[in-house]
């Protein structure tokens, strides 16, 4: 996705997600349509399909006579919605073993290689993207379009968390080397292997659970216990 340009609705709600995830938008702050489109200097379209995404992605609510809220996510949610998108990502890795073409092997080396880049430049946004490249190589290379388009709907509702948890140092360069895993065993044509690799890979487990509770809280995640 580097290079590519972007829409004015895909600017702003990138820019609006940034705002959230850092702190700069707060858990019920109205979003006010008309404001954004002054800030942005775009027209009412853009901005209706911005918030649009941002909806689908759980990061902003509207309510019928209220207005478009910044949402509010549990722990609890977030680390189910991980656990599926595991089990997705692993379903697809298998299939994808049995089933890659030679130029689908190619294009997810490619990926990689792009993913080598983006890490070497310590650019976590950059890696997100073209880690998303490598994810959609290996969702296409299952030969299963059902699954693919549910693991692809997940992955974008997961997508702030995932990119939050890239910044966590370290992060970018263990990814990396999960990818280089993760491409080893499909070659290898070990099944088994790649499953258990990608499932590991997105899982939130251990050290790497607390690193992301520590990281989301500030930007509006509440405890299973805390009120709405």
């Amino acid at each position: 996705m580097a290079g590519t340009k972007r829409s004015n609705a895909q600017r702003l709600k990138d820019s609006l997600e940034d705002d959230i995830i850092n702190g700069r938008r707060v858990p019920g702050e109205r979003l006010d349509p008309e404001a954004l489109g002054k800030e942005f200097e775009v027209s009412r379209t853009p901005v209706r399909e911005a918030i649009q995404q941002l909806v689908a992605s759980g990061l902003v609510t509207v309510s019928p006579k209220k207005g478009t809220f910044v949402a509010k996510v549990g722990i609890e949610q977030l680390i189910e919605m991980f656990e599926v998108m595991a089990e997705l990502e692993g379903m697809c890795g298998r299939l994808a073993t049995r089933r890659i073409t030679p130029g689908e092997l190619a294009d997810l080396y490619q990926a990689l290689e792009r993913c080598e880049a983006a890490s070497a430049g310590g650019d976590s946004d950059e890696y997100y993207y073209e880690n998303e490249v490598f994810h959609h190589v290996i969702y296409a290379a299952s030969h299963n379009a059902f699954l693919a388009a549910e693991a692809r709907q997940l992955k974008l509702r997961l997508k702030p968390y995932r990119r939050l948890q890239l910044q966590v140092r370290h992060r970018m360069s263990n990814s990396l080397s999960e990818h280089r895993e993760i491409i080893a065993a499909i070659e290898a044509g070990d099944a088994v292997r790649a499953e258990q690799a990608l499932r590991d890979h997105v899982l939130i487990q251990g050290e790497r659970f607390s690193d992301l509770i520590a990281s989301v809280k500030h930007f509006g995640v509440k405890d299973a216990d805390e009120p709405a």
